[in-house]
């Protein structure tokens, strides 16, 4: 069976060496064996352990490119509607909705509300996502917008940053819609 090649994008190179060459200041001794490195190198760039990249970086079977004959994404106008719901009149999430499709589309909401290429602490992220829902709980929109790949924690978890990507059909017509509820109406 081939060996599977697991990408590892870096997105500071800087604190990735930095994190790298803490884990190896603390093994003097000899050096690591091949599992002790791999769990290093997926540390430093940010995942618990080899295990959480391997899973995080598992290649999708080669997507085609989209040609321009492609049919749209489906979109389920009921389930924008349904999610829409959970926000209130200032874009604010109210609810912690119970399925999972819909708390997807509510963190890509989320997400298009937080800013981009601005890295954030801990606190910072938890103070603007305070502000963007209403049930106290910034922690698990915290850990599921890292979750999900929209954003990108330190190793340390000391900085966050968003990364930047195309949201799907579904969340970039549920993010209009809640854009068209911020904006004031015009006589």
């Amino acid at each position: 069976m081939p060996r599977q090649s697991i990408p590892l994008a870096i997105a500071d190179l800087s604190q990735f060496s930095r994190a790298l060459g803490a884990e190896l200041a603390v093994r003097p001794d000899k050096p690591p064996s091949h599992l002790s490195l791999l769990n290093m190198l997926a540390r430093a760039a940010g995942f618990r352990n080899f295990q959480h990249l391997r899973v995080g970086a598992a290649p999708a079977a080669d997507p085609a490119p989209p040609s321009p004959e492609a049919p749209p994404e489906p979109v389920d106008p009921r389930r924008i509607a349904k999610v829409a719901g959970s926000f209130d009149a200032e874009g604010r999430l109210t609810r912690w909705p119970s399925k999972r499709a819909q708390q997807i589309l509510c963190l890509w909401a989320l997400w298009a509300r937080l800013p981009a290429a601005t890295p954030m602490s801990e606190r910072e992220i938890g103070d603007r996502l305070e502000a963007l829902h209403l049930f106290g709980d910034p922690a698990i929109l915290r850990r599921d917008l890292v979750g999900l790949g929209l954003f990108r924690r330190d190793p340390g978890g000391s900085t966050y940053l968003r990364l930047e990507q195309a949201p799907p059909a579904e969340a970039r017509l549920l993010i209009r819609e809640l854009a068209s509820r911020s904006r004031p109406q015009r006589p």
